[in-house]
């Protein structure tokens, strides 16, 4: 089959479309003749050699993907062939085939394109996974979402509208704030003007937040420390910035009792990603087919065009997803 390949780990000119042994399905997998797949950060810095596969995993870049089912495992009963799945993967959606679990799999909502149903898997199995299994955010609480216009925190400002939460503060770059706001955000801070403690502290009546989710990690730890509520959580989903923080006073964890997770979904258990693919799917599904959640796509690039779509995303030009057509 025809595959992304990398010829050395490095910048995105080193990746180029070439063949690779087509997968084998277990007893309890499908093989999905892949339509779609969709950039992550992950696959940036997988591409430069920072984030390795699990163990047993492609070394294919691609945590997602849509398409047809084209084989069944023995095992399999609850899906057929022809059906048109999207689904996360740990590895392998660059490519024109892939296998995944048949209880991993999400089916395509009525009327979608595979380009729509594949901005799905992982924005929004993450920011459930953040909202809902570790934070455990509950309506009427006050949320910060940073980076805002990303795929997860596109995701993470609907499905925090959906849990009901009272006020929805978003940071993001002035260009992306009307997109936020569309989304459910009720306040959108620059932080490459603003000071976004401060600007919290001050719509919060110096409350702060009950809940935070974080990318950047080191450069806005402490300011994220100072901006939660007392009992306030923060889920920390990467470390974008850097994860050495210096003159860090911690007296504020203890004082206001906080909680502070880290977390990542691609080396979770097999067992944990069917149960997060069900319980998100048993929510999300009604409101996907009712408009009320949405994936939001940035750009549509065909994968021949993979080192183009790779440098728009490491320039942060995208506002939500950016998908790579696989023909």
């Amino acid at each position: 089959m025809k595959a992304v390949l990398i010829r050395n780990f490095g910048e995105p000119e080193e990746m180029y479309l070439g063949e690779h042994p087509k997968p084998t399905i277990a007893s309890d997998e499908v093989l999905v003749k892949v339509k779609a797949t969709a950039l992550n950060r992950a696959d940036t810095l997988q591409r430069r050699g920072k984030y390795p596969p699990p163990p047993g995993a492609s070394s294919i870049l691609g945590l997602e993907m849509s398409g047809v089912i084209e084989a069944l495992g023995a095992e399999v009963t609850d899906w057929k062939i022809g059906d048109q799945v999207c689904g996360l993967l740990a590895g392998g959606g660059y490519a024109e085939y892939v296998t995944i679990h048949s209880q991993c799999l999400i089916a395509v909502p009525e009327g979608w394109s595979f380009e729509k149903a594949a901005a799905i898997p992982e924005v929004f199995l993450t920011a459930f996974q953040a909202l809902n299994y570790l934070a455990k955010i509950k309506k009427g609480e006050r949320i910060l979402i940073h980076a805002g216009a990303s795929g997860v925190g596109t995701a993470a400002i609907q499905l925090a509208k959906s849990f009901g939460a009272s006020q929805i503060i978003v940071t993001a770059s002035a260009g992306k704030h009307k997109l936020c706001k569309q989304l459910g955000a009720d306040i959108a801070i620059d932080y490459r003007t603003q000071n976004f403690e401060e600007e919290v502290l001050q719509v919060t009546d110096n409350q702060g937040v009950d809940v935070i989710i974080d990318f950047l990690a080191a450069p806005y730890f402490q300011k994220n420390i100072n901006s939660l509520a007392t009992d306030g959580r923060m889920v920390m989903l990467a470390l974008m910035g850097g994860f050495q923080v210096e003159n860090l006073v911690l007296a504020k964890i203890l004082i206001k009792r906080l909680h502070i997770m880290g977390s990542t979904l691609r080396a979770r258990s097999l067992e944990y990603k069917i149960n997060l693919t069900r319980d998100l799917m048993e929510f999300a599904m009604p409101r996907f087919e009712s408009g009320e959640l949405q994936p939001v796509i940035d750009s549509v690039f065909d994968w021949t065009e993979v080192v183009a779509a790779h440098q728009y995303m490491e320039a942060n030009k995208n506002k939500g997803k950016i998908i790579l057509k696989v023909s």
